[in-house]
């Protein structure tokens, strides 16, 4: 047994961690936890953590900062909910505490793992019959959402509408179907092992989306091969028949997942996995697309600086010998609210045009973007079938570079210039 799976000690009456839902996760089947609004936290996969720390530093600006280890276990409130809780290991005293929890809600308020839906627990000091009809509300919601969860799944491509009296941030919570099916499932597993086991290791790792107000997020599966070197005949001969099937053979890369919010029609659009493999090259082209699409217009100024970060990934991975990313993703996000552009050295006058949302000081950093920067994000994910030859344990040792990824990155780099062509930029 891996030495990341032994039986692990943790400190005693030691503060821990309440765990939440991230509600951002569009693509891939490990759940991802929110361990606060700059930080998150997944199941440990030995190669996925070794990859961690040791990739060498050129590559650290196109991944998600690591952050550590924590011990994961089930607990449960007065309420008999169930709750995940993050604890540091036994002699690693700074690894939660070193993560800022500032920013967490009181532990009465956050939401909480049940054996159906989230709810929020509420506060010992509401009055009975308010609490008695909350919870009765609470209840006929999450009948209505079971019923919806099952026509979620069944669904590919999906439109929300965002009510007038939410912003688009909140309605994310309640909506991104392939997050919901992703911690329905996860608790399953874990709730059906907690007889033999309860308690596992988790990576934390940077939340990629915690700097943005409406995060857009694309999930692309790179690569023409996404089968590890371990897998099986049967585990093999499945990934390779989902590479033919789909563009991973032809161009390298898939859509593995998409969150959108197009402001002209004030709507949501999620695309899931299944979605994506059925998608042509055309097809591919066209979801790219609709990804910088906001629904009005081409989000033009996004193209650019995705050019230069996809042209400066695929001169770092050139350089790599021996890594091999099978099944990794590659995640695009930019902020689906637009927020005014003002230059650093504007006047006075130019400053009171904003408009209120924007100058009150939760909008301060983007106030004052300088004209013609916009904040997009390029980097790469899971690595739990990576191989390099200097981890020293693998059968095959691969040399040379990653050319289907490489060729992977060359094809988003030609489609993207393409699309930035003639959209007249």
């Amino acid at each position: 047994m891996s030495p990341a799976f032994r039986a692990m000690d943790v400190e005693p009456r030691t503060k821990g961690v309440l765990l939440e839902p991230f509600v951002h996760q569009v693509g891939g089947h490990s759940c991802v936890l929110r361990f606060n609004e700059t930080t998150l936290c997944k199941p440990l996969v030995p190669r996925e953590h070794q990859f961690y720390e040791t990739l060498p530093a050129e590559m650290r600006k196109f991944t998600p900062q690591y952050k550590g280890v924590v011990s994961v276990r089930f607990e449960e409130d007065e309420d008999r909910n169930l709750c995940l809780i993050a604890y540091p290991l036994k002699g690693d005293h700074g690894t939660v505490d070193s993560v800022d929890n500032s920013d967490c809600e009181p532990k009465s308020k956050l939401l909480r793992w049940t054996n159906k839906k989230h709810h929020v627990l509420e506060t010992e000091k509401s009055p009975k019959d308010w609490v008695r009809q909350h919870r009765k509300e609470e209840k006929m919601k999450s009948h209505k959402l079971e019923e919806e969860f099952e026509w979620l799944k069944k669904s590919e491509v999906l439109y929300y509408s965002v009510e007038k009296k939410g912003s688009a941030s909140s309605q994310l919570k309640h909506y991104n179907p392939w997050s919901m099916k992703c911690h329905q499932q996860q608790l399953q597993r874990m709730k059906e092992s907690a007889k033999h086991r309860n308690q596992y290791k988790f990576i934390l790792l940077e939340n990629l989306t915690s700097r943005y107000e409406v995060p857009c997020v694309l999930d692309l599966k790179m690569g023409t091969r996404q089968h590890g070197d371990d897998a099986s005949e049967e585990k093999a001969a499945n990934q390779i028949r989902k590479c033919q099937q789909s563009t991973s053979a032809v161009i390298g890369v898939r859509v593995c997942g998409m969150q959108v919010y197009q402001a002209g029609s004030g709507q949501l659009m999620f695309m899931n996995k299944y979605h994506g493999r059925k998608l042509s090259v055309q097809g591919f082209k066209e979801a790219l697309f609709q990804f910088f699409h906001n629904g009005r217009y081409l989000r033009r100024e996004l193209l650019g600086p995705v050019l230069k970060k996809l042209t400066e990934l695929k001169a770092v991975l050139e350089r790599q010998e021996s890594y091999r990313f099978y099944s990794s993703s590659l995640l695009v996000i930019y902020d689906g609210k637009e927020w005014p552009e003002v230059a650093l050295d504007s006047d006075a006058e130019d400053l009171e045009d904003l408009s209120e949302e924007s100058a009150d000081e939760s909008a301060g950093a983007y106030a004052y973007k300088p004209i013609g920067t916009s904040s997009v994000d390029v980097r790469m994910i899971d690595f739990a079938h990576t191989t390099c030859r200097l981890y020293g344990e693998d059968s095959v040792v691969h040399e040379g570079q990653d050319a289907g990824y490489i060729f992977g990155l060359q094809s988003l780099i030609d489609i993207v210039t393409e699309i930035s062509e003639e959209s007249g930029e």
